[in-house]
């Protein structure tokens, strides 16, 4: 697996700074406990989760930010939802969320599916003050070097204008977007396997939840 290629030392204050996800990660970048999972032990440790979201990817997105959110507010269905949880964009809550929350949540995990996963997994992350685990570490890696070569291409698409560049620029800028997209079934995995978990008889005392 090409994620395995990187390293998984602690990231460096440059590595946050550099893409969409190092960005929205790196505030959990020095918290010590972790998700039950790690990001790529989804497929093996709940492939029921990771299957139904291979196949219907919307309507598991939009189920497990419910889950999600009533977890953290039991009984508050969508009162809590707001477009992308206002992880990457400033007017969340003022785009219509409160009064048509389904339509809201429908239209943004079919036009940002990667970024709605990423949400609701920092809402979870936010609550229980969870940080990285080595995949988490080597996917921001991966997607830094892939912005930085889509960065480079790109300059020199404006510096040496041969269509062969434009090419390769548009495949690292795709690449990009793809890797993003395709941990979406890992991370609603892992979520869905964090919410067993704070849910259980063996959760932290004062963590367990009734999930509704």
């Amino acid at each position: 697996m090409v994620i395995s290629c990187f390293s998984n030392a602690p990231l460096m204050d440059n590595e946050l700074d550099v893409g969409r996800y190092g960005e929205v990660y790196g505030a959990f970048a020095n918290d010590s406990d972790k998700f039950q999972i790690k990001l790529c032990q989804g497929p093996c440790k709940e492939p029921a989760c990771w299957c139904r979201t291979m196949i219907c990817c919307l309507p598991s997105q939009m189920i497990m930010r419910k889950r999600v959110l009533n977890h953290i507010n039991p009984g508050s269905g969508l009162k809590d939802y707001e477009c992308c949880q206002g992880v990457y964009m400033d007017s969340a809550g003022t785009l219509g969320e409160s009064t048509c929350p389904v339509p809201c949540l429908c239209l943004e995990v079919c036009l940002c599916a990667g970024p709605a996963a990423s949400a609701t997994s920092i809402t979870l992350r936010e609550e229980y003050k969870l940080g990285l685990d080595e995949d988490d570490v080597r996917l921001i890696r991966l997607n830094n070097c892939i912005f930085c070569a889509s960065a480079v291409l790109r300059c020199l698409t404006i510096c040496i204008p041969i269509p062969c560049f434009d090419f390769a620029d548009a495949c690292a800028r795709t690449t990009s977007d793809v890797l993003f997209c395709c941990t979406v079934g890992c991370i609603l995995s892992q979520v869905h396997n964090e919410l067993k978990f704070r849910n259980g008889p063996q959760a932290p005392m004062g963590y367990a939840s009734m999930e509704r």
